[in-house]
């Protein structure tokens, strides 16, 4: 019925507690933003991590998993989703009018001033379908194909696994396995030395106490649960998490996304929660959810 969180020493580069940690790194994001665009980026300066972005209070904040600034001043938004929400598409147009929302003064009235942007989601699954590894899109026109709009905003799709292989570097057809599967396994066949860098950053990572606990704090009690075999008081803790994010009018799939679980899953809890609104009963709720598995199941 619900899912477990990975240990720390467990999770892989796909995992956004871990890429965001590994990110950090100046050189470790540089290689790895080089390895996916596969172009040489020379970065200013230290990587921001979990940055939040609202430009206003009534309207929803956007988290991205790491920014960087390249010398010519061009900005760098990489978000990793391991979960395909059915939403990334208008999610990535999103993120994009608030990150260019945000790039500009109040009362500046010269938009030549916005930076240049590529906005890159990596996945390990194909949003097009057309089962290729990397998907760019810039402004074209449709009546004239050889026409760029020129707007410097570009977003880029990555799918781990693609099938066009002949179209891109060992480099890159290693990186997109070592995204998945981040284990001393998996680098010793490796030749890449930008591969190399990143996995020295994830096993330190692994063996750091301070990741260590900010990993734990972040998921304690839903850690603390399953440790003590307690489904229920995981399933409760969990069903708590989204009442509160239902209380702040976030939708299903921002939930599912916050807190990176199935949507589905979260899809479920959150109508059945609905039934108990305002309250939000917990043992109410948690009956319920219950009883609609168990029906499910027989």
């Amino acid at each position: 019925m619900v899912n477990v969180h990975t240990k720390l020493e467990d999770l892989n580069l796909v995992d956004r507690f871990l890429f965001s940690e590994a990110m950090e790194s100046k050189e470790v994001y540089q290689a790895a933003i080089n390895i996916l665009l596969e172009n040489e980026v020379e970065l200013l300066g230290s990587p921001e991590t979990e940055k939040e972005l609202r430009v206003s209070p009534e309207l929803r904040q956007v988290r991205l998993d790491v920014i960087g600034m390249d010398e010519e001043k061009t900005l760098y938004y990489t978000e990793m989703q391991k979960r395909n929400t059915g939403n990334l598409k208008k999610r990535s147009r999103y993120y994009q009018a608030q990150l260019d929302v945000s790039l500009l003064e109040t009362g500046c009235k010269n938009f030549n001033l916005l930076n240049n942007s590529c906005l890159i989601l990596i996945a390990p699954f194909d949003i097009f379908g057309r089962k290729l590894y990397r998907y760019t899109f810039e402004g074209t026109c449709r009546e004239c194909p050889d026409l760029r709009l020129e707007d410097g905003a570009i977003r880029v799709f990555i799918n781990t696994n693609g099938t066009n292989a002949e179209d891109f570097s060992q480099e890159f057809l290693d990186f997109m396995e070592y995204i998945t599967a981040s284990t001393d396994e998996k680098v010793k066949g490796i030749k890449s030395n930008r591969i190399r860098l990143i996995h020295e950053k994830v096993e330190r990572i692994r063996a750091s106490e301070k990741a260590g606990m900010k990993y734990m704090q972040r998921w304690e009690e839903i850690e603390y649960a399953r440790d003590d075999g307690r489904e229920e008081g995981f399933i409760k803790r969990l069903i708590q998490m989204v009442c509160k994010k239902i209380r702040r009018g976030k939708t299903i799939a921002e939930i599912a996304d916050d807190l990176e679980e199935d949507l589905e899953q979260i899809e479920k809890i959150y109508n059945v929660a609905q039934e108990f609104a305002p309250t939000y009963d917990l043992n109410k709720i948690y009956d319920k959810c219950l009883e609609e598995y168990r029906g499910t199941a027989e």
